[in-house]
């Protein structure tokens, strides 16, 4: 099943995807927003794809490819992470490629994921932690009704030093 408002889809992880992922999980530019500082194979990327278990009940969490979908294009990645099925609550986050950034996809794709988690995995709510000097990522959530709960201090390393991060909610 994809989920989908037309023009944006969530999907699986399809094999088809590894270049782009080895392009993403590569990008150095990019490791100061994950939790990865270390360089993927092609190999162990190609394995993670064969052997992913998108069952959220059992792994806790779900890696979605975000595709326009008009042109069938790998934009990005939705990732919902340390779900808890009790309280019905996970954190999300996501990439979206530098070309395609600033044409609300982003917004869309939070969207969407959060009207799967209220539909079809009965959730409560969705988190995100985005450091506080990350004003488009923040707008974004903003935009589609996160609000900000928190501030966590000296949260997030950047090179030499650390950035405090903003805590963000959306109930469902």
């Amino acid at each position: 099943m994809n989920i989908t408002d037309g023009q944006l889809e969530l999907r699986a992880l399809e094999p088809t995807d590894l270049d782009v992922l080895y392009q993403w999980e590569n990008d150095v530019e990019l490791w100061q927003y994950g939790s990865s500082i270390t360089p993927f194979s092609r190999k162990q990327l190609w394995d993670y794809i064969e052997t992913y278990d998108g069952d959220i009940y059992r792994t806790r969490q779900l890696r979605l490819m975000i595709v326009e979908s008009s042109s069938a294009t790998a934009i990005g990645t939705i990732d919902m992470f340390d779900y808890d099925p009790i309280h019905g609550r996970a954190q999300v986050g996501v990439l979206i490629d530098k070309t395609y950034r600033g044409k609300g996809y982003g917004a869309r794709a939070v969207a969407l994921l959060g009207d799967y988690c209220s539909q079809y995995v009965f959730m409560n709510q969705l988190v995100a932690i985005v450091a506080n000097d990350n004003e488009d990522s923040l707008n974004m959530f903003y935009q589609v009704g996160f609000i900000k709960t928190g501030e966590l201090k000296w949260w997030l390393k950047r090179g030499d030093r650390y950035v405090d991060a903003v805590l963000l909610q959306k109930k469902l």
